[in-house]
């Protein structure tokens, strides 16, 4: 059967490439946007510029949605075979091969354009974000440990937010990054373990298969260490005692989360995975605040 029959035509396309590019979904977008946050405001000693925080927003959105298309196009061939995503537009071949390609370039174009608004130092190191988004896809082929590299790919904003502000990368921008790769290597293997079954089947490696009976455990010992870099961080900006109390809260965020995969069920697995949002606005409520009031 021609697979084109099944596209729709005009606007009722529309959805579909909203669905590819997550947008109807934006518990990614959030989870990329708050670690962003974070190294802007720690940066700037504060509110950042304008002009820089709007850039970093425009970026986030648009590097999470190229993610996910060369994400999906990547699992093009095996989304059609797992429950959660079968039903993903190139999977069922509502949207084709070469339009997601496109589109993926697009969007990476729009980002570089969007960096170029900042400075030749920012530049450079988008050029290592744009390979991690595109190299992340294709390694669960290959690793167990896709989600190191998503890690790396999201936290990549950070050494890039602290290149846009200050023109150089400083060692606090290091432990910031490293705190944000072992948390969302920590949250994405929740969400690795809603598809651990369907992966297992199809031969696909992640953390979550990796782990196995020790995940738990595992995603424990890297919330914790998350938390001591994320303190160690506190420590040598001065943060005070907001910070502290968003840093207790993220704790707090974590601990239910523990219980929600106590029984490795589905359905409350990928809760556990969405309750990583609270996690991360609670540290960037900390880190405003630390802030406030603005004197001056």
């Amino acid at each position: 059967m021609d697979r084109s029959l099944l596209r729709p035509t005009g606007w009722a396309r529309v959805a579909d490439f909203l669905h590819l590019m997550r947008l109807d979904r934006p518990i990614g977008t959030w989870l990329l946007m708050w670690p962003t946050l974070w190294a802007l405001w720690i940066a700037a000693d504060g509110v950042p510029e304008r002009n820089v925080l709007l850039i970093f927003i425009a970026g986030v959105y648009v590097m999470r949605a190229a993610g996910c298309v060369v994400n999906d196009y990547a699992d093009r061939h095996f989304d059609g075979h797992v429950k959660r995503t079968k039903h993903r537009p190139l999977a069922t071949g509502r949207i084709s091969e070469t339009e997601a390609q496109l589109l993926f370039i697009a969007l990476v174009a729009a980002a570089f354009v969007l960096v170029l608004l900042t400075n030749w130092f920012t530049v450079l190191l988008s050029i290592g974000g744009v390979v991690l988004a595109f190299i992340y896809p294709f390694m669960k082929r290959y690793t167990h440990f896709p989600q190191v590299f998503l890690g790396a790919a999201f936290s990549w904003a950070i050494p890039m937010a602290f290149g846009a502000v200050l023109g150089y990368v400083p060692f606090e921008a290091w432990l910031l990054f490293s705190a944000n790769v072992l948390w969302t290597v920590a949250y994405d293997t929740q969400y690795a373990m809603v598809d651990r079954d369907d992966d297992l089947k199809i031969g696909i490696k992640s953390t979550a298969v990796l782990f196995g009976s020790a995940d738990r455990f595992i995603i424990g010992v890297l919330q914790a260490a998350t938390l001591l870099l994320l303190a160690w961080v506190g420590i040598r900006v001065g943060l005070g005692g907001f910070f502290w109390l968003g840093l207790t809260g993220m704790a707090a965020t974590f601990a239910h989360q523990q219980r929600l995969i106590a029984g490795r069920e589905r359905d409350r697995c990928f809760q556990a995975f969405l309750n990583n949002h609270w996690s991360g606005l609670l540290i960037f409520a900390g880190i405003v605040l630390s802030w406030w009031p603005i004197t001056g």
